[in-house]
Parts: structure tokens; sequence; C-alpha cells
């Protein structure tokens, strides 16, 4: 295998050293797009030349490159971002050389940027990004608050990503469990992303600067989980000036400070729950002690007195929860996370773009059973991580892309069996990975991502584990106003969690590397679709997609033995159709989506339907800018009944936990729930509007915001579920009206 690596790295290197020694009359043209205000990145903006006709759109820094332009003459770069003045400058480019411009841009003021959705790109027609959603922290703004922001419910409302319920945050995409959702927070995992039994995500949108969120088809250099990639780039914080903000919810208190250091920007965020009467609503009235807080930092230096194109950063996260029960007879639970990181990035005199990562994250949890007969558990996962990715753009538009992965695992599960005797089902291991992809871009009709990932040494120390998985994209558009996509990869997945399926609210789910006789998870995908934009304020795009994943890690119910095994291998296929529209003549913006889904899972040659298999999703949103300030927006959800398993009957069951107590003091008897079979019932249809209107106020001190939602607008009483004691049934959150304030120093 190594010797194959260096042949191809071998091979790469002639291709670009010849491609490079050609004596063209041009240069490449690379520009930072910022913010003037704070100097953020804008992700996502479209670059022009007007008198070649010809562009490119910026990356998830703030970068764009356009390759091969005319040298030696005047030009004009046009540069366009929504809630931005458009912008025109002079270029000149030298001959064989990169030229690099540093470019920002001026917000057109607080009532464009309430509601134009900031940074939607128009479509280029070789780009290779099936199932790519690209948000940015101000997308955010246009969907109802609830009770606050969060990016977790926020995609639930995008087509193929599915939700259990009002209650969780969880979110399943195409018919895959939560567990095979990779989250990271600038490039670094998150193992529990979960706050409050669930309820939100542990990610602080004021810290977010854009999101990528891949719903399948990624390519070879992310991997680990089998169904999606959340990848989060947070802000740097403002190099302009000193400025704070301050956030009241009904559940959560907010500050964030940021501003300048000598040769780049810091910023500090933190939020902490003070009251909990708000859950009561997500929780059937039920009183839960809930205390969570979260805490991230972030530092940047970049100085051409230092290293010329270079860019140093650290970052951290942090965050925690602890339920805490008043009664002795219940659990309580706790866990936390935290997140180091440091990462150069560096851009030279040639279009090389390369990134040196190192990461640590770690993850604990645990159950404290006090009185209760819930039995001690603990989970510990220590991640330490190095990456290293290099970025080679050709002359031609083509790219070329390396990098090598080296990822050190350590678990441990701590738990108790019926006679208290602890043990651990932890284990160490390392991946090291290295992945090459080959961009064909050079055809304005057609383009392709051509990938594999090769991991030389794997978590699992099963045999079987895959040693390569190749990754393919392309893009076919015959008319610039119609686009055809596709992919088809293979991915693979070695850790997971222990969960049960069966529970309402997955509160705790510890992760484990796969066992030593379980051949890791290991998925096969097929995308097709096609996007239409027959103009610039209409979008259409439609996506099938089929996955088959096999060796799939299913609690073993039945395990009655210590050498029973605690995992069997079953099997997942889930396919479906996803439709959605964009509209967005000023001031209305309009996004309306319709999924089509099938979800199986199999085990012992029985086939069942999980959960989060749900069969018709419907979602319409309409935001409106009204001026002065006031805006509006409202989404309505409806879903096809979710799978349950139904209650047949109850019987009298005779429990002899002590054969010679008294029947006439203690009833041996106690009701015993009869079940049909898993999952194959349906509750009924969900659907659900919330509204929000929103104000900004300038002041010469502050900026206000001020946000009130109405969540179930006309209180329709959802389903969650019945409980299984008395058939009684349980509803989701009715009418909930909530507010938000923003204060901006």
């Amino acid at each position: 295998m190594p010797q194959i690596i260096f042949r191809m790295l071998f091979l790469i290197s002639l291709l670009a050293s010849s491609l490079i020694a050609q004596n063209q009359e041009t240069g490449n043209l690379r520009g930072l797009v910022t913010d003037s205000t704070t100097s953020e990145a804008l992700a996502y903006g479209n670059v022009f030349i007007k008198e070649l006709g010809k562009g490119a759109s910026t990356d998830s820094k703030g970068y764009f490159l356009i390759a091969s332009v005319p040298a030696n003459r005047n030009l004009t770069l046009v540069i366009s971002y929504i809630g931005y003045r458009t912008k025109q400058i002079s270029i000149f480019l030298v001959k064989n050389k990169v030229t690099h411009y540093d470019i920002k841009l001026t917000p057109t003021g607080v009532e464009l940027q309430t509601i134009e959705k900031i940074g939607e790109k128009v479509i280029e027609r070789n780009e290779t990004d099936i199932s790519l959603q690209r948000i940015v922290a101000r997308d955010l703004e246009a969907l109802p608050k609830g009770v606050e922001t969060d990016i977790f419910r926020s995609i639930q409302y995008l087509p193929g990503v599915q939700s259990t319920g009002d209650v969780s945050a969880r979110f399943y995409v195409r018919g895959g469990a939560s567990n095979q959702n990779l989250v990271l927070i600038d490039g670094v995992t998150v193992y529990n992303p979960f706050h409050a039994l669930g309820l939100f995500s542990v990610i602080d949108p004021d810290m977010i600067n854009n999101v990528e969120f891949y719903k399948g088809g990624f390519s070879a250099d992310l991997g680990g989980r089998l169904s999606s990639v959340m990848r989060i780039n947070t802000k740097d914080g403002n190099k302009n000036r000193l400025s704070a903000k301050g956030t009241a919810s009904f559940l959560t208190g907010k500050f964030l400070l940021e501003g300048p250091i000598p040769d780049g920007s810091f910023i500090l965020t933190g939020r902490k729950s003070y009251s909990n009467e708000i859950l009561k609503k997500f929780l059937n009235e039920q009183s839960v002690p809930i205390d969570f807080y979260d805490f991230s930092f972030k530092a940047n230096y970049s100085s051409p007195d230092f290293l010329q194109g270079g860019k140093f950063t650290i970052n951290g996260f942090f965050s925690g929860d602890n339920i805490k029960n008043n009664d002795p007879r219940i659990e309580d639970f706790k866990w936390n996370n935290n997140i180091f990181g440091f990462k150069w990035f560096q851009v030279g005199d040639s279009p090389l773009f390369y990134e040196l990562g190192i990461s640590i994250s770690s993850f604990t949890g645990e159950v404290i059973p006090k009185l209760s007969s819930v039995r001690q558990t603990e989970n510990k996962v220590e991640d330490v991580s190095l990456l290293m990715d290099f970025t080679y753009m050709f002359d031609n538009k083509d790219e070329i892309g390396v990098g090598f992965h080296i990822k050190q695992v350590k678990t441990d599960l701590f738990l108790e069996n019926a006679r208290g005797i602890p043990t651990n089902l932890g284990t160490a291991a390392a991946n090291i990975t290295f992945y090459t992809k080959y961009k064909f871009l050079q055809w304005d009709l057609f383009g392709v991502d051509v990938g594999t990932r090769f991991n030389l040494t794997t978590l699992s120390r099963n045999k079987q584990s895959s040693i390569i998985e190749p990754r393919v994209n392309f893009t076919f558009s015959f008319i610039p106003e119609i686009a055809i996509k596709g992919a088809w990869g293979i991915y693979q997945q070695e850790m997971t969690t222990i969960s049960d399926e069966d529970e309402v609210i997955n509160i705790f789910e510890p992760w484990i590397i796969s066992p030593d006789y379980m051949i890791p998870a290991r998925s096969t995908q097929y995308i097709l679709g096609t996007e239409i934009k027959p103009f610039e304020s209409f979008l259409l795009s439609v996506e099938g997609y089929y996955k088959l994943v096999n060796n799939l890690p299913l609690l073993n119910d039945e395990k009655i033995l210590p050498s029973d095994p605690d995992f069997l291998a079953g099997k997942g296929e889930s396919y479906g159709l996803e439709v959605m529209t964009k509209i967005n003549p000023n001031p209305i913006n309009f996004t309306g989506s319709y999924t089509l889904a099938y979800a199986y899972k199999e085990l012992d040659g029985l086939r069942y339907y999980p959960r989060y298999d749900i069969r018709h999703t419907v979602s319409l949103a309409l935001e409106i800018n009204f001026g002065s300030g006031w805006s509006a927006n409202t989404v309505w959800v409806y879903n096809s009944g979710l799978p349950f398993t139904q209650l047949l009957g109850y019987y009298d069951k005779y429990y002899f936990n002590d054969i010679f107590a008294p029947w006439d003091v203690f009833d041996p008897r106690q009701p015993f729930t009869i079940i049909g079979i898993q999952n194959l019932g349906r509750l009924p249809d969900y659907h659900r509007m919330d509204f929000t209107v929103s104000k900004k106020m300038n002041f010469d001190f502050a900026n206000i915001e001020v946000d009130v939602s109405i969540i179930n607008l006309y209180n329709r009483k959802n389903i969650f579920y019945f409980k299984r004691d008395t058939g009684e049934k349980v509803n989701m959150l009715p009418f909930l009206p909530t507010a938000t304030v923003k204060v901006s120093l």
C-alpha cells in the first residue's frame, strides 16, 4: 500500500511540474473578502471579472482564486455579497504570478440584512456540491426562534433531515441514526453536541461564521461517519474595535466579547441556563432540574513581518450539563465536552493552500444511580488528532487535494453488572488515513471530483475493516440554467454509541470503538439530482438517493449470559426523493421543500422501521421585511406519522421476589404490558406553525434587537408517545409564546 501511495504522489508531482512549467501570458488572481466593520471573512460570496465574464466564489475562509487570468492589462473585478454594497476595483496581474487582493465590503444597512439570504450563491455550472447546504450565521435569523436560535433545530427544516419530535434536537439524515452524524467545530469532533436531555445543541449561534452541512456525498477529505457531516467554522472576532453583546431568553443568559489584539483578534462567548420553567412545556409539565453551560474562545494571529500569508489560530470549547434530582430514588446525570485546537493556515506565492492542525477532544458522561435501580455508568472519550491538508489549483482550474489525518482515540465505558462488580469495555487505537482527490473543473459544462481514503491503520482491530473508501461526485450542465449532479461513495464508521431505540428520550448514549468481533459499519451511497435556476430570484433542486448499510451495530436485546455479545450485526436501507424551491424577490423570501423517504433496518432476517422513518415531510417558510427594522417570518411543517410499537393489552403477572412474604400484605401481582411488533403502528400526522416578529433599533449607545415568537401558533395537539404503563397519550409542545432580547455595544 505505501508503494502505491508514493507512486501516486510522484505522478501528481510530475503533472503539477509540467503544468507549472508551461509559459503562458496569464497569471492567477487570489483574494480575501471580509466585512469592513469587523474584518470577519465573508463566505460564499461572488467575485466576477467584468471584461472576461469569468469568476469564482469565496470559500468558507473568505478566499477565492481565479486561474489563468490575462496578465499585463487592466481589468475590473466586481465583488458582490447580498446584504453588502457591491464593489468594483481595478486589478492588474503579473505574468506567471499569483496576485493577491484584500477586499473589504461595507454592509448596506440593518433593514436589508434582516431579510436577505446572506451568502447565497448563483449556480456554478461545474461545481460538484451535491447534497451540500451552506449556511451563514445570519441565515439562522430568518427562522422562527422558538425558545432561542439553535443550529440543530434549524437544519430540521431542510429536506432529508428528520426529527422524532419537538422535545429533541437530535436529527436523522436520510434514514441514518443520530450517531451517524459527524459534528465538527473548526475541524474538531464534538462527541456529545447536546444540552438538556438533547433539547438543544451545545453550539451557541453567536460563535458561528458559517456552516457546511453535507447530507451525503461528502468527498474524500471527510470521513468517520455514515450519514452526514456538519462542519462549523467559528468567527475570528472583530479586528477593528472592542465590542460586547448580551442576550437573554426565557431559558439562558449569553454574552459575547470580541476585539483586536496585535496582528489579530479574539472572541469569547458564554451561555448559562438560569430557569427551567420554559422546559416544562417540552416535558409534559414535568420539572427536570436541568443546569447547563457552554463557553468558547478563539484567537488568531497573522503578520507579514513574521510569516507572509500565514495565519495561526487557537480555539477552545467547553460545555457541561448537570441533571441533579432532589429525590434520592431518581438517578442523576452529568456530562461535559472539552475541546482545544491549534491551526496553521498558509497561502504562498503559488496557488497552494495548506493547513496543519492539532486538536484534543474529550467527552465524559456519567449516570449516578443514588438509591435508584439504575446501574452506575461512566463513559470517557479522549481524541487526539493531527491533520495535514494540501490543496493546489492548476492554471486550467483543476484542483488536487492530498492530506494525512492521524487520530488516536481512547474510550472507557465503566459498567456495573447485576452483582455490582465493575467492568470496563474500553479500548484504545489509532487511525492513520491518507486521502487524495482530484477535481476536474477545466470544462465549464462538466466537473468531477474523484478521490479516495486509504485507512493505513484502523480503530477497529477486526481484520475485515475497509482499507479503501472511494468517492466520486460529478456535475454536468448542458445549459447555464440547469445542472445535473450525482455522487457515489463508500463510507466507514468505526465508533458507535450504546443506545436503545425504544427510549422516547435518549438521555445518555455512551461512545465506544466497535468491538473486535464486529466488522465496522460500512455504507454505499448513490445520489442523483438536478438544480434549476432560470433567473436570479428562483431556484429549484431535486435529489434522489439510495443508501445501503452493512454491519450496522444494533443493541442485542436478547443478551442473557455475560459471554453474549452486546451488539449484533444488522443492515440498514434507505431511499427517497427531496424537492426544494427558493423564491426571493426583495423584500420577500420563500422556501418550500418536500421529502418522500423510506428507511428500514434488518436484524436476523427481520425487517422493521426505525423510529425516525417518516414517509412524507413538507416545510414552508416565508419571511417579509417591512422596513424600519421590522421583519416577520413564519414556518409551517407537516410530517406523516412516526412509527411506534402498539400496546395490545395488559395482564396481571406474578413476581415472586419474596416467596415468604404474606400475600395479604404484599400482592405479588403487577400489571404487565403486552406490546405488538416493533414500530408496526403509525402515530397520527404531525403539523405545526411557528411565527416570529423582530424589531431592530439603533441607538448611540447600543443596538437592540427584540424577537417575539409563538411556537405552535394554532395549538395543534401532536401526539408524542403513549405511556406504556397506562396507555395515556402525551402530546408535544402546545401554544407557547417566547421572547429574546439582544443588546450589542
